[in-house]
């Protein structure tokens, strides 16, 4: 063979050598941005996908990319959440996730994250884990070492906050309040020298019944504003100069759909604050409400500004002066 054609066959042998390496080396390049890809979908990982919480069209095509790619979905309403899916396309195994079944369920999810599958947590509406169950299944995630992200979204009471014109640098979020008449009336209480925002979230059937609640509580001065039906159609927000105004707007209109409660922070100082000097007379204002007496020195101590065992102390103090008082004169 000619040195000429031995030069030219090396040369092709070499070209071929160095397109397999390339193409090789490109298919490495492909595996590895797939494997640090950050929306990659992968096995034993909980995803919490927030969803619409009124216009489907504000879903994010990362929350579509996780819906399409998990294993399974848990969702607090299997029937609203199929119907979801089945909108973009999407069928998937569905497991319940909601109050009355977190504790089961949620150890069969984190078995089956344990096994290597994934899964997405989802609501009815809005983003999984506030104001909801979800951060049962988060927490119990957290101690079994099972990692969990969020593919973030819709939630309401961002929206209605941004929408309130209140002031927005610091709130205070404080979800639904409690049915119990007693926690309820000690959580309002709790709130009375709270100077941020805050957000709370109420059924259409107790609407009214909260407003006034509030103003009787907190002072009727504040500013409040109640979103509904947000991102829909017929989205509506009220801004009202004060409770009493909330309050007397909706005792001739019948409160409907869910609502965010919007209200503005307390301008009054503890020093300021309303409320009987005595600290007796002042716990008696909550007994007298159906507060029992622990709860009603905890409310005490909150008007006040100073901590549960210093309102304890005064009280103790006070009710032994009073049974001083009250011997002696029965003495004499």
């Amino acid at each position: 063979m000619s040195n000429s054609k031995k030069n030219t066959s090396e040369n092709i042998s070499n070209k071929n050598s160095d397109n397999i390496s390339e193409k090789n080396s490109n298919n490495i390049s492909e595996n590895d941005f797939k494997a640090k890809e950050k929306n990659a979908v992968l096995g034993g990982t909980l995803y919490l996908v927030a969803t619409p919480i009124g216009n489907l069209a504000d879903i994010s095509e990362r929350a579509l990319k996780v819906l399409r790619e998990v294993d399974f979905v848990a969702a607090e309403d299997t029937r609203n959440s199929g119907q979801l899916l089945s909108r973009y396309g999407i069928s998937k195994p569905m497991i319940s996730y909601f109050e009355h079944n977190r504790r089961s369920h949620g150890e069969i999810i984190a078995a089956r994250l344990e096994a290597g599958e994934s899964c997405a947590l989802v609501t009815d509406a809005g983003t999984p884990a506030v104001s909801d169950p979800g951060e049962d299944i988060v927490r119990l995630c957290a101690e079994r070492g099972i990692p969990v992200t969020s593919i973030p979204g819709a939630s309401a009471s961002i929206t209605a906050l941004t929408l309130s014109a209140l002031p927005t640098r610091r709130f205070a979020f404080e979800g639904f309040l409690p049915t119990n008449k007693a926690e309820r009336r000690e959580r309002i209480s709790e709130l009375s020298l709270e100077k941020r925002t805050v957000i709370f979230y109420e059924a259409p059937h107790r609407l009214r019944g909260t407003l006034s609640e509030l103003a009787s509580a907190l002072g009727s001065d504040r500013h409040v504003t109640l979103c509904r039906e947000l991102t829909k159609l017929n989205e509506e927000i009220e801004r009202f100069e004060s409770l009493d105004d909330a309050a007397a707007a909706y005792s001739e209109k019948a409160p409907r759909g869910e609502y965010v409660i919007v209200l503005e922070g307390c301008k009054k100082s503890a020093t300021t604050r309303d409320f009987p000097e005595d600290i007796l007379s002042h716990m008696e204002l909550y007994v007298s409400g159906g507060m029992k007496k622990m709860d009603a020195i905890k409310a005490c101590a909150a008007d006040r500004g100073i901590s549960k065992s210093e309102a304890y102390e005064l009280v103790l103090r006070a009710e032994k002066g009073s049974t001083m008082t009250k011997c002696s004169a029965e003495k004499n």
